[in-house]
């Protein structure tokens, strides 16, 4: 009694080898990296102190201008690009520095607000 006959020997040994012949195409094949991620991370912020306003020389019932510290919280880098409003966000002054952490905000001439009109100062800074 014979188990395996001659004929399914060859047709087994047939598909081995188209197996391998395929898997090494397969193998072949390249595809370059790509990156992708998702995630999520705390927005930290900046302290602001040490606020010092300067009223202008030639009318002193209007600002010159406001020097103050930005100093960064946890996790959060320098300073790179401070503004402020003292208008609630209809016209924004960008802010020079810094000199240590402190940043100078000074008004264009003709845009200084007069000292009763400001209600609230308003500092955005980013890294």
């Amino acid at each position: 009694m014979k188990l395996v006959s001659g004929r399914t020997m060859i047709v087994v040994f047939a598909l081995i080898i188209l197996s391998a012949f395929v898997y090494g195409f397969a193998a072949a094949n390249t595809v370059p990296e790509t990156g992708a991620g998702d995630g999520s991370g705390t927005v930290s912020g900046y302290t602001i102190s040490n606020v010092s306003w300067t009223l202008l020389t030639a009318d002193p019932s209007s600002l010159d201008g406001v020097d103050l510290d930005v100093a960064a919280t946890a996790g959060a880098g320098a300073a790179a690009d401070v503004r402020i409003t003292v208008d609630g966000g209809t016209n924004w002054v960008i802010c020079s520095g810094p000199s240590g952490s402190t940043w100078s905000c000074s008004f264009g001439a003709g845009s200084e607000p007069s000292v009763t009109a400001v209600t609230a100062l308003q500092v955005v800074a980013v890294e």
